[in-house]
């Protein structure tokens, strides 16, 4: 559904994409992951023809990013950072006016509308000016206007950007039963790692480049069984102490972090030994955070 090939965008000899290949089936739901300035809303303006790639190729939907723009904009979906929702209209009006700038018939329009209010939980507020939603609820809404022309795929660039966790997970919900009753490909990207932890692949981008890519679940278990976490205020020296056993440490301010792969039981002795110069010492499962920042450690 989504090729690329040596994808490239350069802004004044800047580079915020470097040469990405991607390869997405029909139906998957995909992750771009990665901090802000990593590149990820440049990629995503590049394969729904908002912006022009600086070199490389790129199909969505069977159709060129460079020579079939117009195609590619009938069957993709795009939410953006920012709402791209009217607020003097209803909740109801949002999703008629984009119907027909998708070219939908009325009757079509109406019977979308009703499915997709209900899948959002939003029928009740339908003739609700979006103004007087809460920002949960323009957020649903502004999916909803990206997918009631059914598209066969849906950009989604930070859409829990600035929410709380529990509208974050009810935007998560509500993309799970549009992926049900679609059948949609998601293209997602998002700097909240643990949002990814469902996504079919992952792709952690930094600086412009795919550093590493997989099914997130898989990541997280090859990384380590374990990470071992010392707070110290001598992070330096202990690291140096601890790698020859424990490995290489990533230093994080005041907090070394190390990969473990033996028993728990035998950080009891580790924990006796540190008491007199580390402040805490832990240890907890690995998650997507833990992968990207090994594998982009310095």
């Amino acid at each position: 559904m989504i090729e690329a090939s040596g994808l490239t965008k350069r802004y004044a000899g800047a580079l915020a994409a470097d040469s990405l290949d991607l390869d997405i089936p029909s139906g998957q739901f995909f992750g771009l992951l990665g901090p802000n300035g990593a590149g990820k809303t440049s990629t995503i303006h590049m394969l729904s023809t908002l912006i022009r790639a600086s070199a490389g190729e790129a199909r969505v939907a069977g159709f060129d990013v460079r020579t079939q723009r117009l195609e590619i904009r009938r069957r993709i979906g795009v939410v953006f950072q920012e709402l791209a929702l009217d607020r003097t209209l209803s909740a109801a009006e949002n999703l008629k006016f984009a119907g027909l700038l998708n070219g939908l018939a009325r009757p079509e329009i109406a019977r979308r509308s009703a499915e997709l209010l209900e899948i959002f939980g939003l029928t009740e507020r339908r003739d609700s000016p979006v103004a007087a939603l809460s920002g949960g609820m323009r957020r649903a809404l502004d999916i909803a206007r990206g997918v009631i022309h059914q598209p066969k795929v849906l950009f989604l660039d930070e859409p829990t950007i600035g929410l709380d966790l529990p509208n974050r997970r009810a935007i998560w919900r509500y993309v799970a039963r549009l992926r049900a009753t679609l059948g949609v490909t998601v293209f997602l990207t998002t700097h909240y790692l643990e949002e990814a932890a469902d996504c079919d692949e992952v792709a952690f981008l930094s600086s412009g480049r795919i550093v590493r890519r997989g099914n997130p679940r898989l990541l997280v278990e090859q990384l380590a069984r374990y990470i071992i976490e010392v707070e110290t205020d001598q992070p330096a020296e202990l690291a140096k102490s601890l790698e020859p056993r424990l490995g290489v440490a990533l230093i994080e301010a005041d907090r070394l972090h190390f990969l473990y792969n033996a028993e728990p039981a035998d950080l009891g002795s580790l924990q006796s030994e540190l008491a007199a110069v580390a402040s805490e010492v832990r240890w907890r499962r690995p998650n997507l955070n833990d992968v990207f920042l090994w594998v982009n450690r310095r």
